[in-house]
């Protein structure tokens, strides 16, 4: 079973890039799960002198549910042609552990209007070590009223979609597992 988080760089209550999450969720193929991760507001600001032992408990949620994850999927707005400040918050609470490194990452997205903001997340991402699936997936929600989205993604050929997209990325995790070399024995 391979286990996916799935994290929305949205805070708000009636988010389309959370509501796509939650779609991905409910639509995984039967060989996954994707686990949609609740704690954003939560995070307190970066600070490189709380990690550690003085890691806070929400970024230390944070950093074990990523670092049990077989992938991550990330949907983000964008905020003033930029990553909004929570997401990238959260990134900032992975950037110096090894949670990160080489770990396949999927960004999708809920607005084919977010290019500023997509390119600025892929390059964070890229550098922070994730393994970036190259293939996205995008379902245009933005300016929809919570019922509208919520009909647009229960649609059958969305769903099946989602289930394509999200088995792309499990086929993509599975093919970085076989590709990487086994531990070495301790001496």
């Amino acid at each position: 079973m391979i286990e996916i988080l799935a994290i929305s760089g949205s805070l708000r209550a009636a988010s389309t890039n959370s509501a796509l999450l939650a779609a991905l969720a409910a639509n995984a193929p039967s060989d996954c799960r994707v686990a949609v991760y609740d704690g954003l507001g939560l995070l307190p600001i970066f600070n490189p002198d709380d990690e550690g032992e003085r890691t806070p408990r929400e970024a230390a949620r944070l950093i074990g549910a990523v670092t049990s994850a077989d992938g991550i999927i990330v949907s983000c707005p964008e905020y003033a042609h930029g990553v909004p400040g929570g997401m990238k918050n959260a990134l900032d609470w992975l950037v110096s552990r090894d949670a990160a490194v080489d770990k396949p990452a999927m960004l999708v997205h809920a607005s084919a209007r977010s290019l500023y903001a997509r390119a600025a997340l892929a390059e964070i991402v890229r550098t922070m070590s994730f393994a970036l699936c190259e293939e996205t997936f995008e379902i245009a929600l933005l300016g929809k009223k919570p019922a509208e989205v919520e009909t647009i993604l229960g649609e059958d050929a969305n769903r099946q979609a989602m289930r394509d997209a999200v088995q792309g990325f499990v086929d993509f995790i599975r093919g970085r597992q076989v590709d990487r070399p086994p531990p070495r024995p301790f001496a």
